[in-house]
């Protein structure tokens, strides 16, 4: 660092504030410190800076599926948001809820020097593994239950929920069937407990809902179970993969979508303006969910106030999906 500063012509602290990102220094400063540090070749030495700080500048992160579309886009924002703030991150993806893989995560993360945790499994799963969080460290859960002990963030289920059963009940049909997730899921038991609030709030008794495991192969037994059933004209199903099957079994069944049967999915994936009919779904923002947990658990690290961060809200897209039924 005292060959960099020789080379720039600066002082070593100001040296150090460029290398640590702390403090102030001009554009045209840091660009001279930053030209210098490249002619002579120098890396900062992130052991020696441990040492000093206290701090390894590394987030671990605990992840239960890599196969949902929210948790791949949540931890690709949560990779993203540390990056730009200079930290690295430790991956300890977790095969089971038991209770000695989940301890195991915890502890493999302490020897890897970390700086906080963030946890993105389903807490039903922690809870009745009764897993004990450490205490030593900082820790954000996503898409998990509230808790006091510790920051949390989320998309608002709820909210997305009551949009897509509004959204087919204003069209006129006379009620909604639900394709529901898993029920170890805190997700998949939020979209549900708000389609059958949102149905009985307009006087409606809400059908039995479907279990699904999120993947399409279960939304086409459930579709097909649905085909088989009279007088379905209308179907929220708790995410895009799940109605993905869910139209193929009607359309293998004959029925038409949107002519017979409207659906609508949950996620906004991508190729889901690409299906035919184009899906009628509730746009999510995981990108959001991961960069917002990354910034409370640096937050929880500063010592600063917790401030509760809000749900992060969702849109509907209407695409061709849906449409009045027949009779209306």
């Amino acid at each position: 660092m005292e060959d960099v500063a020789r080379e720039a012509g600066v002082s070593g602290q100001t040296v150090s504030r460029v290398v640590n990102a702390r403090g102030y220094v001009g554009a045209a400063t840091r660009e001279r410190v930053e030209a210098a540090m490249q002619r002579l070749g120098y890396r900062p030495n992130s052991a020696a800076r441990a040492l000093r700080s206290g701090r390894f500048r590394t987030i671990g992160v605990v992840m239960f599926s890599f196969s949902s579309y929210g948790n791949q886009r949540t931890l690709d924002a949560i990779a993203v948001r540390a990056a730009e703030l200079g930290y690295a991150l430790t991956l300890i993806p977790v095969a089971s809820s038991a209770r000695e893989t989940v301890a195991g995560a915890f502890r493999r993360l302490e020897e890897h020097a970390v700086d906080g945790i963030i946890i993105v499994i389903e807490a039903h799963q922690l809870d009745e593994a009764d897993i004990e969080i450490p205490d030593a460290l900082p820790v954000v859960f996503v898409d998990s239950n509230r808790s006091a002990e510790h920051p949390f963030v989320d998309t608002d289920q709820a909210q997305g929920a009551r949009l897509a059963t509004e959204h087919l009940l204003d069209l006129g049909h006379h009620t909604v069937w639900h394709v529901a997730g898993p029920a170890k899921s805190y997700s998949a038991e939020r979209r549900r407990e708000a389609w059958q609030s949102t149905l009985e709030s307009r006087g409606l008794e809400a059908p039995e809902a479907i279990e699904g495991d999120w993947s399409a192969a279960s939304g086409h037994e459930a579709g097909r179970r649905l085909a088989s059933t009279g007088g379905v004209t209308a179907v929220f199903a708790a995410n895009d993969q799940m109605a993905i099957g869910v139209l193929r079994a009607f359309r293998e069944a004959g029925l038409d979508v949107p002519g017979d049967i409207s659906v609508v999915g949950f996620d906004g994936l991508p190729d889901a303006a690409q299906l035919w009919p184009p899906l009628t779904t509730v746009q999510q923002h995981p990108e959001r969910v991961g960069a917002l947990a990354v910034d409370a658990l640096l937050a929880e690290l500063e010592g600063e106030e917790r401030v509760q961060t809000p749900l992060v809200g969702t849109e509907l897209v209407v695409r061709a999906s849906t449409a009045a039924p027949r009779s209306s």
